[in-house]
């Protein structure tokens, strides 16, 4: 017999290195620990509605939130079915077919989804839990989404340094008491979970009441340990003694996370400040908009022009002028689009996100052929 004490690696081992999404700029290697990986899986225990032995639906990648989302799956001994690659078809079909209970999808992919001809016939009462993040949702879309897909959909806010729950909005947070859609909710992401400290700070490091908008910051358990052989990124991300998030938000006073947009996209244009989420929340609304980017583009009269490319849902047209004028009239004329453009599809990350950088690169090429 063998006395010697088993030997179990520490729970703050280096357990994996995540790759960053890349959308606005180059990739770095996130340090994640076994603590990290197990308050992202109790806080996902503790958010959400788990009955029975789940089947989770991951669509690939599985190096991001698709594949994250595994570990709080494999804690209660549930089935994983992987799909390779976005294919909406086949996407139902395994929802019906392995009666999925839970699944993911970043907002983009949801809108197609929406305006998919077989969603309808799809057997989807196995649902438990539909969860959307990654990127910033229409609340329009959602509200559509609740009656389409059914009341299981599940807010979550969170990035590869501090994967997946800095906040949740479980599927019953969507509605009030009396059944009736949250639409004041719609436009959150949630609340900051029971292992997870968040609040918004200012440019000098100090932080924010309830109410006033500043970079959204976070500590706890559940931040990674530090990018892979990048000091120096680590040590900015951290400043003040919080990681820095990079996002621009605000907390209510029912502790409701509200994000305005990434510090990198904010606008500035005739000395306002635009943040390119709440235009695209205006242009998404439009019936015949099925996806949209808004970005800031150089501008002679006003410092940055605010710019909206957009996809038309299929077989629809769209208007510059008809855009702008339904824009104007919900979020007023600085925040409208100076420019329209119209594209048959937009640049994608490999996890659906949309890839404003490589949009505004685009634009940029195209504005330096004009001036010759």
């Amino acid at each position: 017999m063998n006395d010697a004490p088993l030997q179990v690696a520490p729970v703050d081992d280096l357990a994996m290195i995540a790759g960053t999404g890349g959308t606005t700029g180059q990739p770095k290697g996130v340090m994640l620990t076994g603590a990290n990986l197990e308050s992202m899986s109790a806080l996902t225990l503790m958010g959400y509605p788990f009955d029975g032995r789940p089947c989770y639906l991951a669509l690939a990648p599985l190096t991001h939130a698709a594949g994250v989302l595994c570990f709080p799956i494999m804690t209660l001994g549930g089935r994983i079915v992987v799909m390779p690659k976005p294919d909406l078809t086949e996407f139902l079909a395994l929802i019906e077919r392995h009666r999925v209970t839970h699944t993911f999808l970043p907002p983009t992919l949801i809108y197609m989804l929406l305006a998919h001809e077989q969603l309808a016939t799809t057997k989807r009462d196995s649902l438990q839990c539909f969860w959307y993040g990654a990127a910033p949702i229409s609340a329009a879309r959602l509200e559509e989404a609740l009656v389409k897909i059914g009341p299981v959909m599940a807010q979550l806010f969170g990035q590869t340094e501090a994967p997946m729950m800095i906040s949740m909005m479980a599927p019953s947070e969507h509605f009030r008491a009396d059944g009736s859609v949250a639409r004041e909710r719609l436009s959150s992401a949630g609340r900051p979970g029971p292992l997870v400290q968040v609040a918004t700070m200012n440019a000098d490091g100090e932080v924010l009441p309830t109410g006033e908008t500043g970079e959204i910051v976070i500590r706890g358990s559940l931040v990674m340990a530090g990018y892979y052989r990048n000091p120096a990124a680590t040590a900015e991300a951290g400043l003040h003694g919080w990681h820095h998030t990079g996002d621009i938000g605000r907390l209510d006073d029912e502790g409701y996370l509200y994000i305005v947009d990434r510090a990198k996209d904010m606008i500035i244009t005739g000395g306002f400040n635009v943040y390119s989420v709440e235009v695209e929340q205006a242009l998404l609304q439009h019936p015949d908009v099925q996806d949209g980017a808004v970005v800031g583009l150089p501008d002679d009269k006003w410092g940055e022009r605010v710019v909206a490319v957009l996809q038309p849902h299929a077989g629809r047209t769209l208007q510059a002028e008809e855009v702008q004028a339904f824009v104007k009239a919900r979020i007023g004329s600085v925040k409208a689009p100076k420019q329209v453009e119209v594209w048959p599809d937009l640049p994608r990350s490999k996890v659906g996100k949309v890839l404003k950088k490589d949009i505004r690169a685009e634009l940029l090429r195209r504005m330096k052929e004009l001036q010759g």
